[in-house]
């Protein structure tokens, strides 16, 4: 059974391990998350650390999904303090972790994603994942729309640059 929580950062701070424990194993299962190397635990752990600060300010919401006890997944919701973009989010970090994906666990944290959000007054959420992704097929069938793409944006975990989509969604 899979359980979906949002984490306060007084919740999360406890749990920094535990979410490093995500972030690693979906680096060191290739994903383009940011980071090239998953034995750099410390460079992830002061990511999340960032992160967790982030929640304090409201700048930042993060979701959980816990399976058995153990957190198998997250996602954060960021929120632009400029004047001019207080309408839009921005979507990051939908981590599954290898050991728990293909039972839905990824659609249902952008659903409650896009909820908080919509909570939120939120019109507009932004994305960008790597071209030829698999989550670029869940993505599109949430109804997000591709805006394009940029050629050699992040360096993989192989040493190879890819491009990246960016998409987007309005919300109701």
């Amino acid at each position: 059974m899979i359980e979906i929580e949002q984490l306060s950062a007084t919740q999360a701070q406890p749990l920094l391990a535990a979410l490093t424990d995500v972030l690693q194993g979906c680096v060191a299962d290739g994903a383009s998350v940011g980071f090239i190397d998953a034995a750099d635990r410390e460079a992830i752990e002061r990511f999340w650390q960032d992160k967790i600060y982030s929640l304090a300010s409201g700048d930042n919401q993060l979701l959980v999904a816990w399976q058995q006890g153990v957190i198998v997944a997250t996602v954060m919701v960021g929120y632009s303090a400029m004047p001019n973009g207080r309408h839009r989010a921005e979507i990051s970090k939908l981590l599954v972790h290898p050991g728990a994906r293909r039972q839905g666990i990824a659609r249902r944290l952008m659903q409650q994603a896009e909820q908080l959000a919509v909570e939120r007054g939120k019109t507009l959420l932004v994305l960008d994942t790597r071209s030829g992704d698999v989550a670029t097929d869940l993505y599109l069938s949430m109804d997000w729309q591709v805006a394009g793409s940029i050629p050699d944006y992040a360096e993989s975990t192989a040493g190879v640059l890819d491009a990246t989509t960016v998409m987007y969604k309005g919300l109701k």
